[in-house]
């Protein structure tokens, strides 16, 4: 899968260091504005007990995890949208990804500079809104004056593409992102796709609280909450102070206890790399058995043929039928053969539409 997700906000918000405590790959962190002028893509390890639970089903030689890319993009400024602060480089690194997580401010802190000195989320949020808007108003722009005039040939496409062109650009110029238009086909939908705005890319929003905040958020987050009901967007509550020394502690139960300090379950860096998993629209599906459990990444809605193409080509080439355990069949039954004695064991076809922790062997013939 070569999806990715960006990490953008502010200058200084705490976004590298919330990168590397994702990532291996560490960004340079410090206390002022513009320390990450170059994006740094990671290669993010997706945690899944099902992964873990399979593994001690099978006990195989080696355990291989799907992943997910996250990229860290340098902290966007008003007037981006016109070049200022290196705008025009920041832009394109966006326009690059997929999907965006959207990090904001929610803590107070004397010692860490603000880049407009006082702490407000939402407006912070709103600053890189506006120049995302302006600059998806300027492609429409630029698109829609070409595409008026194909569309006076009689090219049909080109006049559907003109009157969505038109509702994105009033959409926009109400102060509202592109994808908060509905199409009313999927051939619409695949209209726009090369249009390639900013903000009709899915978006999470990652409130970054104290330390204390982390477990239940604080009147910054609240607001925010707030600020995006009608956005249909998830917003995610993590400490990213807190994360890095998380990162930092040697062993698992030390990481345990630290998490129940804080009140929480799981650590913010789980949450959110699940969460940008789903942002990507993406699921995963499984192969196991002595040799390897492995877990594979595939886009909601794939066939089984394209599924089996994630492996090799050939097995897409020369697909013949996928057999499928349900992953709580396997889980009871605790073995492939169990599973087919009890008829556990699905054959399937073609059409079949692969779900989220299927257990899948193909049959394939080149």
């Amino acid at each position: 899968m070569s999806l990715q997700c960006g990490i953008v906000g502010l200058p200084n918000i705490g976004k590298s260091t919330l990168f590397n405590c994702l990532s291996n790959a560490k960004a340079q962190a410090a206390n002022f504005p513009f320390c990450t002028i170059e994006p740094n893509v990671g290669v993010i390890t997706v945690p899944d007990e099902r992964l873990t639970e399979l593994a001690a089903i099978d006990h195989p030689a080696r355990v291989i995890p799907t992943t997910v890319e996250i990229v860290d993009i340098a902290g966007l400024v008003q007037g981006a949208s016109h070049g200022e602060g290196l705008g025009n480089k920041f832009l394109a690194n966006i326009r690059e990804t997929d999907a965006i997580i959207h990090v904001l401010r929610c803590f107070d802190d004397g010692n860490v500079t603000h880049v407009y000195n006082t702490v407000d989320p939402v407006r912070d949020k709103e600053i890189i809104d506006a120049e995302l808007q302006i600059k998806d108003l300027e492609t429409i722009g630029t698109r829609l004056a070409k595409m008026q005039k194909q569309a006076q040939t009689g090219d049909k496409n080109a006049r559907r593409l003109c009157e969505i062109m038109q509702r994105y650009k009033e959409v926009l110029e109400q102060g509202r992102p592109a994808r908060t238009v509905e199409f009313e086909s999927k051939e619409d939908q695949k209209l726009c796709r090369d249009l390639f705005l900013l903000t009709a890319k899915p978006v999470l929003y990652v409130c970054n609280v104290d330390e204390k905040s982390a477990a239940t958020g604080n009147a910054y987050s609240e607001a925010v909450r707030e600020a995006v009901r009608d956005e249909q967007a998830e917003v995610l509550v993590i400490s990213a102070q807190s994360e890095a020394e998380i990162a930092e502690l040697d062993t698992f139960e030390e990481r345990q206890m630290f998490l129940e300090e804080l009140g929480l379950e799981d650590s913010g860096v789980n949450r959110l790399i699940h969460a940008a998993y789903r942002l990507l629209g993406l699921e995963t599906y499984f192969t196991t058995g002595p040799d390897e459990t492995r877990a594979w990444t595939y886009v909601k809605g794939t066939r089984a043929p394209q599924a089996a193409g994630i492996i090799h080509s050939d097995f897409e080439k020369g697909f013949i039928r996928a057999e499928v355990i349900k992953y709580a069949d396997y889980v009871q039954l605790r073995s492939e053969a169990a599973c087919r004695d009890a008829g556990k064991i699905a054959t399937e076809g073609k059409d079949y539409v692969v779900q989220d922790g299927d257990i899948m062997h193909f049959r394939f013939n080149v």
